[in-house]
């Protein structure tokens, strides 16, 4: 199910949505990187080209993470 999200990004309120199963791989990279989950998605909105959204850099980010776990 989509879900929609908040997170205060350089201290402007935005919002996303995301399936459940990338917020909860989401959870899980910040718990493996040891950084709080909107520290997270802050370097990711940071990272993201400006003609892409929030929730599509998100979703590509775990996508990336995740292919790159299981390489090698």
């Amino acid at each position: 199910m989509i879900r929609k999200h908040s997170a205060t990004l350089h201290g402007h309120r935005t919002s996303f949505s995301l399936e459940d199963e990338f917020w909860l791989e989401l959870n899980t990279i910040a718990k493996a990187r040891a950084i709080p989950l909107a520290a997270l998605i802050s370097d990711i909105d940071d990272q993201r080209q400006p003609e892409s959204n929030l929730s599509s850099a998100l979703r590509v980010y775990v996508l990336n993470w995740l292919k790159s776990e299981n390489v090698g």
